[in-house]
């Protein structure tokens, strides 16, 4: 009820059903095929206004045409459907694991000393260092940037939420809790989670346009997916920013990128605000 009572968050729910129905629901709907112009010279390169006077005045060429004449509109979301779903296996394997292992961190003294001593070993290695070379190592697929993103980026998540935890682990209910025999992981799950609630969908809301973000950039540097995210859209649609006439078909895909990223950040963020019982002033 909170949530909802600010118009504002109507509205970024609109945009993100939105952006959830044509990532999805689109692409199916379609036939894509990035080629099929390839020999036709004159569809290649089009602003939406000539693509439209050639290809037809439909929903298809509104963001124009690009470098294989295909339709920019219909590759953006054949794209954003495979970063999307990039991003919410990610933050949903790193928050599960990371939050589980964070309460368990925060509560018990043997699980304190070993993950301090692991976090201390790879968190200190660069993450991006990591995600470059796993990719360089195996074939950058789907599900080998999955592999990469979530291979040590869930301890920076059970850090954090550790902290969280040994903040509110000696109150008075956990002790009795502990007293009366109660175990240690039905203390973390029972006890202390819940009262987290707002911390965590806070930082939900940040993991998953960070992903998108990650995957744009290593498809910009060339160590992105293969398949046809919106990053590797945008990395192949590189030399059209530069491009006199062209800057059309680099900058539709970054526009949607960045507004894809920004509403779920914001959602999320709002809805943290939202489940945190402190601001139901």
């Amino acid at each position: 009820r909170v949530f909802f009572k600010k118009k504002i968050n109507i509205f970024i729910l609109v945009v993100l059903a939105i952006i959830i129905g044509f990532a999805y629901l689109y692409p199916p709907l379609i036939e894509y095929d990035k080629f099929a112009n390839l020999l036709d010279a004159s569809a290649k390169h089009l602003h939406p206004l000539p693509a439209m006077q050639k290809m037809g005045y439909n929903i298809h060429w509104i963001l124009g045409a690009g470098a294989a004449g295909q339709s920019t509109f219909d590759a953006i979301w054949v794209g954003s459907r495979i970063s999307i779903s990039l991003a919410l296996i990610c933050a949903a394997i790193n928050m599960t694991v990371g939050v589980i292992a964070g309460a368990l961190w925060g509560f018990s003294r043997k699980v304190e000393i070993f993950m301090m001593e692991l976090f201390n070993i790879v968190y200190n290695v660069p993450y991006l260092l990591v995600c470059a070379v796993l990719v360089m190592l195996f074939t950058p697929s789907f599900w080998v940037m999955v592999f990469a993103f979530t291979i040590t980026q869930w301890l920076s998540i059970a850090y954090f939420i550790r902290t969280q935890v040994i903040i509110i682990r000696d109150r008075e209910y956990n002790l009795a809790s502990k007293c009366l025999g109660t175990s240690t992981v039905k203390i973390a799950i029972k006890n202390i989670l819940p009262f987290m609630t707002s911390v965590i969908v806070t930082l939900l809301a940040t993991e998953i346009p960070y992903y998108i973000s990650m995957e744009v950039f290593l498809s910009y540097v060339g160590l992105g997916l293969s398949d046809m995210s919106l990053g590797r859209l945008i990395y192949e649609s590189e030399s059209a920013m530069v491009t006199p006439g062209w800057g059309f078909e680099f900058w539709s895909p970054v526009a949607v990128a960045s507004i894809i990223a920004v509403v779920l950040y914001v959602a999320g963020q709002n809805l943290g605000d939202a489940s945190d019982p402190r601001t139901h002033m």
